[in-house]
């Protein structure tokens, strides 16, 4: 959400991000709702100061016994009491024009952001590891010999439709242990608290983290009106919604493991094959509430979280920082994390890290108090994938490949799995 004050004190720099977004300008039209708001409480304090005056004066008129000027003025408290709540009532719906006008707007994109149309602008910040040259054709993930089996969609999609997976077996396990290893490492190295939250949450919350109303259409609602969330960032950062927290708590950092749900609205054809794009997957999400001085070095601290999973884990990544015209609505900068798949012969997304500014602190109204006194301000909060769980089975599967379709397991992931090390051709953990 954006600060109409700021929009008011420097319109120019307002439109000026917005088009570096590619956005038109709306300095002019939000003003303009804005004057007419102030205009309208403005007219309707006037109204009331006018009735409170004549409130008084009627019962100097009643004690005169001028009963022609005690009508009068009963009359006229009458009126301006309607005139009054009239415009009380189109104060309010103005304001709601105005606040729903605010709540549609994308974040504005920090000063260091690339300019660019899409993802072919994007700019590579670092690159690690080498893929291994391999001396046959590598195959994707659901192609290779000793996964075929284990990740059955044909069933998946007779229980549930399309862009839905059951894992068997060897697979299934290296799936639940790459989400353990990964917490564990969150909550045991990087300093994470570990929160376990719902999968449904209310209006509020989505709106908070800015899901509505532009993403409504992607994300799935229940009949009586929770919404299944698209990422444990929705109820670990709405958790400190409308909260003043001592400046001495932050940052408050945050991981959770959970499912995810998203209706894939707008990317019909894209990635059918194979579980790179699905309706439910699973996700280790991480989140910081942090003191606006301390947000963008929490960003990189958050990114080297991410990355140093990808390490531990032998999968060549490369990070990118996200162009102006490829970020997310609710973003401030975005580092994106790709792995690289040999199946496809290309590095794809398997997180993005976020600083949102003060953007999902506004709309949930979630502030701290300043150490050195003074009003409270609303922190900063962040958001990235710690990893998406199911990207990195792929990204595993598809680097540890054997010409004998058999998969070499990363050594990080053995203590999960009971030292086994290797996901034979048939499909057995050995």
């Amino acid at each position: 959400m954006h600060d109409i004050k700021a929009i008011r004190e420097n319109p120019t720099a307002f439109d000026a991000a917005l088009a570096r977004r590619g956005d038109a300008a709306l300095s002019s039209s939000l003003l303009a709702l804005d004057e007419e708001r102030r205009a309208k409480i403005a007219a309707a304090e006037t109204a009331q100061a006018d009735q409170k005056r004549a409130a008084k004066e009627v019962g100097a008129a009643k004690a005169k016994g001028d009963e022609a000027e005690f009508e009068r003025l009963r009359t006229l408290v009458g009126e301006k009491k309607a005139e009054v709540a009239a415009m009380q009532t189109e104060a309010k719906e103005i304001d709601a024009k105005l606040t729903d006008a605010l709540s549609r707007i994308a974040n504005l994109p920090a000063d260091d952001v690339p300019m660019g149309a899409d993802e072919d602008d994007n700019v590579e910040v670092s690159r690690h590891g080498t893929p291994r040259d391999l001396d046959f054709a590598p195959k994707e993930h659901f192609e290779i010999k000793g996964v075929a089996a284990a990740m059955d969609f044909g069933t998946a999609a007779k229980t549930s439709g399309a862009r839905f997976v059951m894992l068997k077996g060897a697979v299934a396990r290296i799936h639940r242990a790459l989400a353990q290893f990964m917490l564990d490492t969150h909550v045991d190295e990087n300093g994470l608290t570990e929160i376990n939250t719902p999968v449904l949450v209310l209006d509020e919350a989505m709106y908070g983290t800015d899901k509505l109303p532009k993403f409504a259409e992607d994300s799935y609602q229940t009949t009586n009106g929770w919404w299944l969330i698209s990422t444990s960032e929705i109820p670990l950062t709405y958790s400190v919604a409308n909260d003043t927290l001592e400046q001495a708590a932050l940052p408050i950092r945050m991981t959770a493991h959970s499912l995810c749900f998203r209706s894939e609205a707008g990317s019909a054809g894209r990635d059918t094959s194979g579980m790179l794009r699905q309706h439910q997957f699973e996700k280790v999400e991480m989140v910081s509430i942090t003191h606006p001085s301390e947000s963008d070095a929490e960003q990189k601290r958050m990114l080297r979280c991410a990355e140093d999973i990808l390490e531990r884990l032998d999968v060549p990544y490369r990070t990118v920082v996200l162009c102006t015209g490829d970020m997310g609505f609710g973003a401030r900068r975005t580092f994106d994390i790709e792995a690289w798949l040999p199946g496809q012969d290309t590095y794809r997304e398997i997180s993005s890290v976020s600083t949102t500014g003060d953007f999902q602190a506004r709309r949930m109204n979630a502030r701290f108090k300043p150490a050195e006194g003074g009003r409270p301000e609303f922190v900063h909060t962040l958001n990235g994938s710690g990893l998406a769980v199911g990207r990195c089975l792929i990204a595993v599967l598809e680097n540890g490949q054997q010409a004998d379709g058999s998969v070499q397991l990363p050594a990080a992931l053995a203590p999960y799995l009971g030292g086994k090390t290797l996901l034979s051709a048939d499909g057995k953990l050995v």
